[in-house]
């Protein structure tokens, strides 16, 4: 509790209900003095030594494939629509059986997670293990392009 100084009118000095927030303040730069010095402290360099890799980079492909899912749940392989009894064929005869090459996967906005595992799961069944997914990149204006 803290009293007023002022001239009182009764002679009767009130106590006030303000808090006092000196001590308040000392404490606060108290700390932040401590975490000033205490900050630097904590960013501390670990050496590690890390191997380096010798593995060759793994070269784009001329002509990538792309299948697509449509919001309507159908698919398309390139620009081309593709029943999904004939994705195995399509695939096969687009890679030159190349089971090995990577199939780049995207799917419209609307399509269901559990619609792309399907798809997903059709190409596990055809023998191509070699998924990427493909994201759309912001450029920024609002627009959004297809980037592997």
């Amino acid at each position: 509790m803290a009293v007023s100084l002022k001239d009182p009118q009764d002679g009767d000095l009130g106590e006030v209900a303000d808090i006092n927030v000196t001590p308040f303040i000392d404490v606060i730069l108290v700390l932040l003095i401590i975490f000033m010095v205490a900050a630097p402290l904590s960013t501390v360099d670990v050496a590690v030594d890390l191997p380096v890799s010798n593995a060759q980079p793994q070269p784009r492909p001329d002509t990538p494939v792309f299948l697509t899912v449509k919001g309507d749940l159908s698919l398309a392989l390139g620009n081309d629509a593709l029943p999904r009894e004939a994705l195995q064929a399509t695939l096969d005869q687009r890679t030159g059986n190349d089971r090995e090459q990577r199939v780049f996967l995207r799917a419209d906005g609307a399509v269901a997670y559990r619609e792309l595992m399907e798809v997903m799961n059709l190409l596990r069944k055809a023998g191509y293990l070699k998924i990427a997914l493909v994201g759309l990149e912001d450029t920024g204006q609002g627009a959004a392009a297809a980037k592997p």
